[in-house]
């Protein structure tokens, strides 16, 4: 490897990993505020919820690194050629190919990564996203009793909590029960925590007493105790398992399972357009880097830039994923359509490789000191 395909090569990886950052970040970002709600509602720590939402980049990684990699490699490729750069190049006798073998390499790597986002990394992150996110809203022990404040559980029903433990114990609890209107019932313990019943969450109240005010302003009745249930009344229809979803599987699993297995036709034709996807999301990465090259090494060379290559190139890009949703929802429907799927991930590296070939085996004019027709 040449000292310039090296310099290419660090340009390209580093700009890669940076723009993806971004661009994972920023998506990260959207999507974790969505999960916001799961603090406010169910008292979620701040490490759960990061926990939780970091489990949903892997899937976003696969989507954002083929754009990532098309973008650094217009801006690098386009940086070198304003800077006359690859004018010299050619001039020393470096190939067209020469010049697009570090993208390709750079492409290549990211291929690799892909297949290992969405054969292994992608899939057991969704699992154990979905683990959480079905723990944390049906676990009984993630009720919200915030620590502070006087939490109004249910309707006639509020619980004070001084403190909660990391492990879920509550201390100071004092529990306000009107749900019967006859009475009024005041209870106060050292300690608690919130288990599961036959009808829903309880709270398991330690060393405390009971107090409770007989209709009409009657005398007042107190019970000391060591323990004592209190039932939240908030019964939840919980199944024994939750749903599967089609990311969470492994990919022998999308191929295998039929309707023999349970499984509506419908879901069978997802399960098997999510295992072709999985298959070919990440020959993007070759696709789009082919574009980029395809529009950025053709031509003649234009000090001012290429704005116009590069802005059809970003059409291109924009055209080719949207081909590649349509495509996919089209085989959700019928299998028959699966071939599309691939057709519009390898069509573009096919005519991106002819272009590299076939195109001007000089697409930069030489260097001339003779003025530009422009200047003065």
């Amino acid at each position: 490897m040449t000292g310039l395909n090296r310099y290419i090569l660090r340009q390209l990886i580093i700009g890669t990993l940076i723009v993806t950052g971004v661009l994972a970040y920023i998506l990260w970002l959207t999507q974790s505020l969505g999960y916001i709600e799961l603090i406010i509602n169910k008292g979620l720590s701040i490490g759960t919820w990061l926990e939780l939402t970091l489990l949903l980049l892997p899937n976003v990684m696969v989507i954002i690194l083929p754009i990532a990699l098309f973008l650094v490699v217009l801006f690098v490729y386009n940086k070198m050629t304003i800077d006359r750069e690859l004018v010299v190049a050619q001039a020393a006798g470096i190939s067209r190919w020469g010049l697009a073998a570090p993208a390709g390499a750079v492409a290549i790597l990211a291929m690799a990564t892909g297949y290992a986002l969405t054969l292994y990394y992608g899939p057991m992150s969704v699992r154990a996203f979905k683990e959480l996110q079905w723990s944390v809203r049906n676990d009984v022990s993630q009720v919200m009793l915030r620590e502070g404040t006087f939490n109004q559980v249910g309707k006639g029903l509020t619980v004070y909590v001084r403190e909660r433990s990391p492990d879920g114990d509550l201390r100071g609890l004092l529990v306000h029960d009107k749900r019967d209107k006859g009475k009024s019932i005041t209870m106060m313990a050292e300690a608690g925590a919130v288990v599961s019943g036959p009808d829903g969450p309880r709270v398991m109240l330690s060393k405390g007493s009971r107090q409770e005010l007989k209709p009409g302003g009657g005398d007042l009745t107190l019970l000391y105790f060591d323990s004592y249930t209190v039932d939240l009344g908030l019964i939840e229809a919980i199944g024994d398992a939750r749903f599967t979803d089609n990311r969470e599987r492994t990919t022998t699993e999308l191929f295998t399972l039929s309707e023999e297995d349970g499984i509506k036709p419908r879901n069978v034709r997802r399960l098997r357009v999510e295992g072709h996807q999985r298959l070919i999301n990440p020959i993007f990465n070759l696709s789009l880097a082919a574009i980029a090259l395809a529009f950025i090494l053709t031509g003649t060379f234009d000090r001012h830039g290429q704005a116009k290559r590069i802005s059809i190139a970003v059409f291109c890009v924009i055209i080719i994923e949207a081909a590649g949703l349509g495509a996919a929802s089209l085989a959700s429907k019928n299998l028959l359509f699966v071939p599309l799927v691939y057709l519009v991930a390898f069509v573009p590296l096919i005519l991106g490789l002819l272009v590299l070939s076939t195109g001007s085996t000089r697409p930069y004019a030489p260097f001339s000191l003779r003025p530009h027709p422009g200047s003065v």
